[in-house]
């Protein structure tokens, strides 16, 4: 049985290769490039339909439409990948090899059934990816990170670094970015954890948003950057520029990578650098990964309060660890606890996200670094959620609640203009 499906697709891919390959003999490309883009879509969709209708293929008019669909996407689009990218509740789109395409919708993995005709034609769509945004991938560079017009982050690895033929994963982030009301819907967080968060960007406290693969940290940062006032010059870093920011005065700034020959790249430590010389009020590094987070950390301490950033970790301390590592990557001949005490000083607070086993996304901790004690960075916990189980629907049970612990930084966000009721750091009240 499978091996009779397996041969109905591979005919199929054959009957849609054949005609895509008719149809753009036929099409006038140059008159093509000159038609406003409604209009060339509408004038190629006829053309594959009486040529479709012209051959003698045994499919249904459904079949013939679905066809015609195909193809269009093929031209104009990318591929089988057009109808996963107009799916609003999908938020990855994982293609394993040619024959084998995954999604994840609420956190959950799931195969599609789709498929390419053959690894050719997936480095076919990849080539228009990457090729969009000024990149190349080839067997000299075999991995890229791109993304595509809606923002939505791209990576390709493709032989032989990828055994088994191209392997292509897209994170999408959609039309309409997830709003404070959304994460407030999704119980990501509560009222009193949104207000403190706010507050702590309003006041100028740098943030750093720590958590693993797909927990949501970029998520978070958007909704963050949307309580940055508009009269504030942005500047943002990234490796592949995903974020959102809804400010007029923004700087966007790109990392490079090397170009054929391996020369001209531009790193983000070059990039957080430069930044300086550009009088930004804050910078924004999309994820620290490597030796850029020690002029982050730098720039943290030398006027450029409300600074915000990702890392990858799976706790708050974990994350404290990993800048440190990062910071000890520029070379930098700093005792160690020279070294935390710049970290304690510049970071004021970590704001710890997850995705737990359900595939929900929440803010599992807000905490406040406090100093230096010993040769330990001091840290205490203000917001926490606690798990206690899965309930028999496999959803994760659990609730948030304030530690009873008033932050330190909150003079600060009074003399700031930012004013907190004492009463949402109570432990006894509900969260």
């Amino acid at each position: 049985m499978a091996n009779l499906q397996t041969f109905e697709r591979d005919a199929y891919q054959q009957v849609k290769a054949d005609l895509h390959r008719k149809i753009l003999d036929r099409l006038d490309l140059e008159k093509l490039g000159r038609t406003a883009g409604d209009t060339a879509r509408d004038e190629v969709l006829s053309l594959i339909r009486n040529t479709v209708n012209s051959e003698a293929v045994p499919l249904s008019f459904a079949e013939r439409e679905r066809l015609a669909q195909e193809i269009l996407n093929e031209i104009f689009g990318l591929g089988p990948l057009e109808p996963l990218l107009k799916d609003p509740t999908i938020s990855d789109i994982l293609v394993n090899r040619y024959d084998r395409v995954y999604v994840e919708r609420s956190g959950k993995l799931e195969p599609t059934g789709l498929s390419f005709k053959d690894d050719a034609h997936l480095m076919q769509i990849i080539d228009r990816i990457v090729s969009r945004v000024g990149r190349r991938v080839d067997e000299s560079s075999p991995m890229v990170d791109a993304r595509l017009a809606d923002g939505s982050r791209v990576n390709a690895i493709i032989p032989p670094l990828a055994i088994d033929g191209p392997c292509l994963s897209i994170r999408r982030f959609g039309h309409d970015p997830i709003t404070a009301r959304n994460m407030l819907t999704n119980k990501s967080l509560t009222e009193p954890m949104l207000e403190l968060l706010g507050a702590m960007v309003k006041g100028r406290l740098n943030l750093l948003i720590s958590g693993g693969t797909g927990a949501g940290k970029t998520t978070v940062l958007n909704v963050l950057s949307g309580y940055i006032p508009n009269s504030e010059r942005i500047v943002t870093i990234e490796d592949a520029a995903e974020l959102q920011m809804k400010q007029e005065h923004v700087v966007r700034l790109e990392t490079r990578p090397p170009n054929i020959e391996g020369k001209g790249a531009v790193r983000q430590r070059q990039l957080v650098i430069n930044s300086l010389r550009m009088r930004p009020d804050r910078i924004i590094v999309g994820e620290v990964r490597g030796e850029e987070a020690f002029d982050m950390l730098q720039a943290m301490n030398t006027g450029h309060e409300g600074s915000m950033t990702t890392v990858h970790a799976n706790s708050q301390r974990d994350a404290l660890g990993r800048v440190e590592s990062m910071f000890s990557m520029a070379n930098v001949n700093m005792p160690e606890r020279a070294a935390r005490t710049q970290i304690a000083s510049a970071i004021h607070a970590v704001i710890q996200v997850a995705r737990l086993a359900d595939g929900t996304r929440k803010v599992t901790a807000i905490s406040e670094l406090t100093g230096v004690e010993g040769d330990i960075i001091s840290m205490q916990d203000i917001f926490v959620f606690e798990r206690k189980g899965i309930d028999e629907s496999g959803r994760v049970r659990g609730a948030f609640r304030a530690t009873g612990i008033r932050p330190k930084f909150a003079d600060r966000l009074a003399t700031a203009g930012c004013r907190l009721q004492s009463s949402i750091f109570d432990s006894r009240m509900e969260v």
